[in-house]
């Protein structure tokens, strides 16, 4: 294990990241910082290298070269006992929440603290009604995923990644195939729980409108590079072209 010292406003901290699959180079010298506590968001069109910089976060992929720093342990220097360990301090909300169907609410958030923990039957299920209650989720418990709407499910995902808590929590495309109230109450809920938990959160989107709600900052991926990482006043103002064109075929004013 490889460590430095922790940075007082820098949570991740990735430095010339580089991946390539064969001949496809697909990040290209990625530097970014994500700021500790706050909600950071990672945009980008389809292709730009989102997905694999998220695998790597989490220790999924390694980079050809280049470092990821979390509170000053190089994620890639761990072995795979270290790695596993590591990973409890990251949630993940799935795209289409990928809660278990044969499952209940209950036992979907039950999953990860029968895998990692100890406790009794009687603590889990205090700790995932407390949870459920919320997010705004409570009553749930017993059903199954398919009985629940596209929002709920996206709390009760949520719920599931709290479970162990986590300082980082990922997002990925978390408003996808909602409608725009059910889009604006999940982005209420990122910004809740970012709130009240004082977690890191990094949402990964393409919704322009959720994320000129939530995010603290933003960071956008062209063609596998940073092309800008700057507040939303920031970006709103910057000069490059694709950046502004990118916004504004978007359709919303940040």
């Amino acid at each position: 294990m490889q460590e430095f010292e922790t940075h007082p406003r820098w949570h991740v901290r990735i430095k010339n990241l580089n991946r390539s699959f064969g001949k496809n180079k697909i990040l290209h010298n990625v530097t970014l910082d994500l700021e500790r506590g706050k909600i950071n968001a990672l945009i980008g069109a389809s292709g730009s290298g989102k997905s694999v910089l998220v695998k790597h976060l989490i220790g999924l992929l390694k980079p050809d070269s280049g470092t990821i720093i979390v509170d000053g342990i190089d994620i890639h220097s761990l072995d795979q006992k270290e790695l596993t360990a590591f990973r409890k301090n990251f949630g993940m909300v799935f795209q289409f929440s990928a809660l278990f169907d044969s499952l209940t609410v209950r036992e979907n958030c039950e999953f990860a603290l029968r895998e990692h923990t100890t406790k009794s039957n009687e603590e889990m299920r205090t700790i995932v009604s407390s949870c459920l209650a919320l997010l705004g989720v409570d009553g749930t418990e017993d059903k199954y995923p398919d009985a629940l709407s596209g929002g709920m499910r996206k709390r009760v995902a949520l719920a599931r990644a709290l479970m162990l808590e986590p300082k980082i929590i990922i997002y990925d495309e978390p408003t996808t195939g909602l409608d725009p109230l059910a889009t604006k109450n999940v982005d209420d809920m990122i910004s809740a729980v970012s709130k009240d938990r004082d977690v890191t959160s990094i949402v990964v989107s393409h919704d322009m409108a959720s994320v000129s709600r939530v995010a603290d900052r933003v960071a956008m991926l062209h063609q596998g590079s940073i092309l800008v990482a700057a507040s939303i006043d920031e970006i709103k103002q910057s000069k490059d072209e694709y950046v502004q064109r990118f916004i504004n075929t978007s359709g919303v004013v940040i």
